[in-house]
């Protein structure tokens, strides 16, 4: 006997989707350059489904295009600093926590001296100004800051520089305390020192710099709160005082505008979605919050996130291989919610994360289709076959279950939620009379042809031809997650197709009655054992019946209830015709009538509105209001059929009382 070919067919079914799995995923996880970038992704997404966290201990003061108007400052040359000046004196007069500018005053201001002289003492008797600078190399090589000048330097509690870290992307996403260059660690960056200032314990031992920290963003642009420059000078109804009491304040440039003496800094975060920037002053005050509240997101250590890897692509590549596509298919759907679920918990409550988009993007589908491509040739070949022997009442989906589950052709039956049409032509024993058998056959199957087109169109399953009549059903047998807008589709397409059908045969114009609705049924085969019927029954498929026999008498061509709407849109209109009880129930029914107009995505046409208006009245009682409304109605458009059918039932109710607690249904006598 031999033994390894089990082993080699075993080898072969586990270890490819293993190889291919782990391949892949440490290929992904290496390669920085790959676009998209699965890596960066698995970093941005959870941000956007996380609700935001506006904080409170801190605001930021924007020199933005209104304060540049108001305070009528140049835009090619640098600030009177004197405006500084005075917003640190106020900042200082309201004890706010600590004062931190983005920007680089690296001369002094020939014009406004005084200016200067002023900011520099308001600097000084504030205590805790951190100031801007800029990391850059002397052309000889060494490392060195762009700083602001001396007696601004002098006056500041310390300073900084203050870039940041963007991607490609030009997202920010990693702290930057030491600038990358090795050889300039003795700088620090702003934020770094503005914490140090307030006595954050992290920012106490210099090496700490080194630890790596990602960007944890509070939500999107705007979430943390700001104010305009000149707002921000004096007291008013807008910033009152008191307003920056025990805040740190972080002072710097809008990108939307051009400031003089300052660089153009904008950047993108998680939120940016659609390309749009934000300034870097707010990137800075999310990294100083984050190393204030020691919040910042930490990221799995490379071995680790090797460990992840191989173990997803053993448990996924070897896993789903032992099942059919279809179960391996669902298994794959719920390992990818179970890691994106793992992935965001972390992310959220435990502000840790790692780059579990490579599992669910790459190691999971890669898993899945070597599962598929090894287990479902025999299954490929047999769904063609079956789709070549779809006949008549039978829709491919209907019959695949059948011979996939032998189960299905024993009698009985189940419930299930379906979505159900039920039509048939109307006058059709007139036409019977004047044609031949022979032509009135021909003109069924044609008839038939152009009906049941739109029900295999839309996935419906037909469940039995009587005469002229047709009964189809969605969501069975198998489950369509959007029945009732595919029943919807096919009661559009009915009527469009029989309106090419009408102007081709050119003979007898066929007009077909529709009735729709949505409930629970049972389906099934109600046959035996040797004849497999399968067929829905209930009281909802007689609802439906009733819907399209209604049709009859409010000159309507298709009427549902509001159970089959679902959240459905179309190119139709949809108008509610009335409450009726039909006979044989109980319960009253909302039904409304659909309609394909030639304009439906335009403005209701004037006898519509008039209708509902007069209906509305019916409802309440008021018959001659409503008779004035309905024969309005008839006069805006004379073929109106429930216009015409509320008129004979006033007339009717004009000599009878309303009953207790009529609300203006009908009663229906016939079926």
């Amino acid at each position: 006997m031999n033994h390894t070919r089990p082993f080699k067919a075993g080898l072969a079914r586990y270890g490819v989707g293993i190889l291919l799995a782990t391949g892949l995923g440490l290929l992904l996880l290496a390669a920085d350059n790959l676009q998209p970038n699965l890596v960066n992704l698995s970093y941005d997404l959870p941000f956007r489904g996380r609700p935001g966290q506006a904080p409170d201990d801190l605001v930021m003061v924007w020199m933005d295009e209104d304060s540049h108007r108001e305070l009528t400052q140049p835009r090619n040359d640098s600030w009177d600093r004197g405006l500084h000046g005075q917003l640190v004196e106020r900042l200082t007069k309201e004890h706010a926590r600590a004062v931190v500018f983005d920007i680089v005053f690296s001369e002094t201001n020939a014009t406004h001296l005084q200016g200067d002289e002023r900011f520099a003492r308001a600097i000084r008797e504030n205590g805790k100004v951190i100031l801007a600078a800029e990391y850059a190399k002397t052309p000889d090589g060494s490392p060195t800051m762009y700083r602001a000048f001396d007696a601004l330097i002098d006056a500041a509690a310390d300073w900084g520089f203050d870039q940041v870290s963007t991607d490609q992307d030009f997202i920010v996403r990693r702290h930057l305390h030491v600038p990358p260059d090795p050889d300039g660690d003795n700088f620090s960056s702003m934020t770094w020192q503005a914490a140090h200032l307030l006595g954050q314990l992290d920012t106490q031992k210099p090496e700490n710099r080194y630890v790596e920290h990602w960007m944890n963003y509070y939500g999107p642009p705007g979430t943390i709160p700001w104010v305009s420059f000149y707002r921000a000078l004096v007291a008013d109804e807008f910033c009152p005082a008191g307003y920056f009491s025990n805040k740190v304040v972080f002072v710097g440039g809008n990108i939307k505008t051009v400031f003089s003496g300052q660089r153009k800094d904008e950047y993108r975060t998680p939120y940016t979605v659609r390309g749009e920037f934000v300034p870097g002053l707010e990137v800075q005050a999310t990294q100083f919050l984050n190393l204030m509240r020691g919040d910042w997101l930490s990221r799995l250590s490379p071995r680790a996130e090797l460990v992840v890897v191989v173990f997803c692509a053993v448990l996924f590549g070897a896993g789903l291989a032992c099942f059919r596509p279809l179960v391996a298919t669902l298994l794959a759907a719920l390992g990818a919610a179970l890691v994106t679920l793992l992935a965001y918990y972390l992310f959220w409550g435990q502000r840790l994360w790692f780059p579990w988009l490579i599992t669910v993007m790459v190691q999971i589908p890669v898993a899945l289709f070597w599962s598929i491509l090894y287990n479902s040739v025999a299954s490929l070949i047999q769904n063609r076959l079956l789709a070549q022997s779809l006949g008549l009442y039978l829709s491919p989906k209907q019959v695949q279950r059948i011979l996939k589950e032998p189960g299905l052709r024993q009698p009985g039956g189940s419930k299930q939620v379906a979505s159900i049409l039920f039509s048939d032509i109307a006058g059709f024993s007139r036409i019977s009379e004047q044609l031949d058998p022979a032509d009135l056959v021909q003109l069924l199957n044609s008839y038939y042809e152009t009906t049941i087109r739109a029900i295999h169109q839309t996935e419906g399953t037909i469940v039995d031809i009587i005469g002229d009549a047709i009964f189809a059903i969605w969501n069975a047998p198998e489950l369509q997650s959007d029945h009732q807008a595919k029943m919807l589709q096919a009661a559009l397409l009915f009527q469009q197709n029989l309106s090419q059908f009408n102007c081709k045969q050119g003979s007898i114009a066929l007009r077909t009655r529709v009735g729709l609705h949505t409930g629970e049924v049972v389906v099934g085969n109600v046959g035996s054992s040797e004849h497999f019927d399968y067929a829905a029954i209930g009281e909802n498929v007689n609802l439906a019946s009733r819907l399209e026999g209604l049709n009859k008498q409010l000159g309507t061509d298709v009427l549902m209830t509001r159970a089959a709407l679902g959240v459905a849109r179309g190119p139709w209109r949809l108008r509610p015709v009335g409450k009726f009880r039909f006979k044989g129930f109980v319960q009253v029914v909302d039904v409304i009538e659909f309609m394909v107009l030639p304009d439906a995505s335009g403005p209701l046409p004037p006898w519509f509105e008039t209708f509902a208006a007069a209906l509305e009245t019916f409802q309440q009682g008021q018959f001659a209001a409503a008779e004035a409304g309905f024969r309005r109605t008839l006069e805006l458009r004379p073929e109106d059929g429930p216009s015409a059918f509320y008129l004979h039932q006033i007339q009717e109710w004009q000599t009878h009382t309303l009953p207790d607690g009529w609300a203006g249904e009908i009663n229906l006598t016939e079926k």
